[in-house]
């Protein structure tokens, strides 16, 4: 959601995103990276305890900048998507608003649903490749605790992405695209209601719709944190699925019911919440800086139009 405004500029829009989602996702991928090996790591194999010993472990073995591993990909494709979810999510409300009413938590909720299956064109594809390059490091401490495992080959994600076209087509970039949906659909139905009246609460008053930037980006971070641990679940077995290359001993997976099952028959349902806290320090301080970035208007700027003002407190 967005100030009040008579019209909405999706150009101006999908610059904001854009901008919001690199400069969002540059602060807090680390954590981003201790998410997805927690996610991944199976009971018994455990060689993380939680998210500051994956750091710690990633930087003793891999550098500094293997903290950032896949986020070259993550970068170029965040740009697009972000642009779409929060741009897609200011349309649809301007649309099921146009009557001139003000929207109900029932169309709130609509216009998050239809900017999350928006967003999947671009998120499913940028999943897979950050995946794959977020876990490898895993795979291959994994290697040298046990020697038995297969080597694990640094790759690019330009070798996986056409690794991934020869052997299986476009739709190989897409696997995974039911769990991404049924992540990031409920995802938007519950983020962006709630960001909106978090947000209007920090309105000045009803003649005066200004909010302190500030009150932005704690209205950004509260909603990210609620929608992010209320999705997790459905995370884990995106992930999950999503992984190309497997550890020593670990399953694979044919489709959401398969991955459900077997999770909750060898690892029980404590599984489902593996990198809850990692996710939730991810998705907070992600769509806080995200909605304030978003809130300056840049796009605006660009396009001619006057910026949001980071100032109107």
């Amino acid at each position: 959601m967005s100030p009040v405004q008579k019209n909405c500029n999706l150009p101006a829009k999908l610059i904001n995103g854009g901008i919001a989602g690199m400069v969002g996702v540059t602060c807090v991928f680390p954590i981003d990276l201790a998410k997805t090996r927690l996610q991944n790591q199976r009971s018994g194999q455990q060689l993380y305890r939680n998210m500051m010993d994956c750091l710690i472990k990633t930087v003793k073995s891999e550098g500094y900048f293997g903290m950032y591993r896949g986020a070259a990909v993550n970068l170029t494709l965040v740009t697009p998507e972000k642009a779409i979810k929060l741009a897609a999510n200011d349309f649809f409300r301007h649309q099921l608003s146009k009557d001139g009413g003000k929207l109900t938590v029932f169309k709130e909720m609509l216009a998050g649903c239809c900017a999350g299956m928006c967003q999947v064109i671009v998120t499913t594809p940028m999943e897979m490749l950050k995946i794959q390059l977020q876990d490898a490091g895993r795979l291959a401490a994994q290697q040298r605790v046990m020697p038995s495992v297969a080597t694990v080959m640094r790759v690019s994600a330009i070798q996986i992405t056409r690794e991934l076209l020869n052997t299986k087509g476009v739709t190989g970039l897409y696997r995974g695209l039911g769990a991404t949906l049924m992540r990031d659909m409920p995802f938007s139905v519950v983020y962006f209601p709630l960001f909106a009246h978090l947000h209007q609460l920090g309105q000045h008053s009803s003649g005066d719709p200004s909010v302190p930037f500030y009150w932005s980006f704690m209205s950004g971070c509260m909603a990210g944190c609620v929608a992010a641990v209320a999705v997790s679940p459905c995370d884990v077995v995106k992930t999950r699925l999503q992984s190309l290359k497997k550890g020593a001993n670990e399953e694979t997976y044919n489709g959401v019911v398969d991955c459900v099952r077997k999770i909750l028959k060898k690892e029980g349902p404590g599984a489902f919440l593996k990198g809850a806290s990692c996710r939730a320090l991810v998705i907070a301080p992600l769509f806080g800086i995200a909605q304030v970035v978003y809130f300056v208007g840049v796009g605006e700027f660009l396009l001619g139009y006057s910026p949001y003002n980071i100032y109107s407190a």
